[in-house]
């Protein structure tokens, strides 16, 4: 068994890797004994993982594990892995472990057992860890990959390094920012191709295919890995791929729950669960629900895609303020909260500072008497005061 492992380890570890590494690959501490990395399929999760593995130089002591591999379901993972570090084995990677049936008890029984061996795994984001079944919370260390932003797009289109920058750096300091960035780039002959076709690493590997690829991606999450997670019947996939379309043809607050739940044939109870469901697969983002996850109960205020590459699978025609909206929400939810304003704004962060999103010639008229309130501006290079450009915010991670 272990031998059979080991040479489908070492085939897939004799690939080669790209050099570039997303900025979470600095943030992880690798001396950890039990790592996960969850996030969208396509984020650069399995790339992450091979190139931790190519700077291991002992071959022998790592080993590479996909969770549909037939072995892994036969001999499950603790046999697995009680085998490996009988070998001498250090390091075991289990990609995709959310193929495995109760993996949060193979794993906990593995820290547990093997004091010298460390174990990195990658997960859906639809993967909520289910500490009934086995405390992880204080074994594991949960890190979230979310898709690329528009910095990492940047370096790697151009090749140049850039600082990532703090909300508070650009609400302060917006106007010199922008400056420092425009004398190494002109990050505007960029953003459109970024927002169409640059969320997700693999567009490196050929743009003329890059949409075919995202879209047999998401068709695997709604048909695959969704239904692996959660209690989904098959005939109700076609419901949440309605309900991505009807979300994508849209406005943000143009969306009538009564009429998405009789499009999509559901209940309101089921409705938001699948909504919750959707975006705890990292596909949509919702603003203004009381609750996360998949127990959203109450009415949402408004519903955006993930990110602004899913609009071309989609729908054929976005709306341009719908793109600008939900650019500005991906590019600040992974390290803010975003409720949608009572009183004026497209969206209030971390419940302080309020943001009116809109083209170049957008005024203050709706927030002006907002304290903290800002306007988002595309289409602008450099901003002042409190108007900022669209696509500073893409600095942020």
């Amino acid at each position: 068994m272990i031998t059979s492992l080991l040479t489908f380890s070492n085939q897939i570890k004799s690939q080669a890797v790209p050099e570039y590494k997303r900025f979470l690959y600095s943030e992880i501490d690798f001396n950890e004994r039990l790592i996960g990395i969850i996030g969208a399929r396509g984020a650069g999760k399995t790339t992450l993982l091979l190139q931790y593995l190519k700077e291991q130089t002992n071959a022998k002591e790592t080993l590479y594990l996909i969770g549909d591999h037939p072995l892994v379901a036969s001999e499950g993972l603790f046999a697995i892995a009680d085998a490996f570090q009988k070998v001498g084995g250090r390091v075991l990677i289990i990609d995709e472990i959310h193929k495995v049936k109760d993996f949060e008890i193979a794993l906990k029984l593995i820290y547990d057992s093997f004091f010298e061996l460390q174990v990195i795994f990658t997960g859906s984001s639809a993967v909520a860890l289910d500490h009934a079944k086995a405390d992880l919370s204080r074994r594991a260390v949960i890190h979230t990959l979310p898709v690329l932003s528009f910095r990492e797009y940047l370096e790697l289109e151009t090749g140049i390094s850039f600082k990532n920058y703090t909300l508070n750096d650009i609400l302060e300091d917006h106007t010199q920012i922008a400056i420092g960035i425009l004398s190494k780039v002109k990050p505007l002959a960029y953003f459109d191709s970024y927002l169409k076709e640059g969320a997700y690493p693999f567009y490196k590997d050929g743009k003329g295919s890059y949409m075919q690829k995202l879209l047999a991606a998401t068709m695997q999450v709604l048909s695959t890995d969704l239904p692996s997670i959660y209690a989904i019947e098959h005939d109700k996939i076609n419901s949440l791929k309605k309900m991505l379309i009807m979300l994508c043809r849209s406005e943000p607050f143009d969306i009538n729950i009564s009429k998405l739940c009789g499009a999509v044939e559901l209940n309101q109870k089921t409705l938001y669960k699948y909504l919750g469901i959707l975006q705890s697969a990292g596909l949509i983002r919702i603003l203004g629900a009381k609750s996360s996850g998949i127990s959203i109960i109450s009415k949402p205020e408004k519903l955006y895609l993930d990110n602004t590459n899913l609009f071309n699978i989609f729908c054929d025609t976005p709306k341009d303020g719908t793109i600008r909206e939900t650019f500005f929400a991906s590019a600040l939810s992974y390290t803010h909260s975003l409720n949608y304003p009572k009183d004026g704004g497209d969206f209030i962060v971390d419940d302080t500072y309020t943001f009116e999103v809109g083209g170049r010639g957008k005024t203050k008229k709706q927030i002006k008497d907002l304290d903290n309130s800002f306007i988002v501006s595309a289409d602008m290079e450099i901003g002042a005061t409190n108007k900022i450009p669209l696509w500073l915010f893409g600095f942020i991670y």
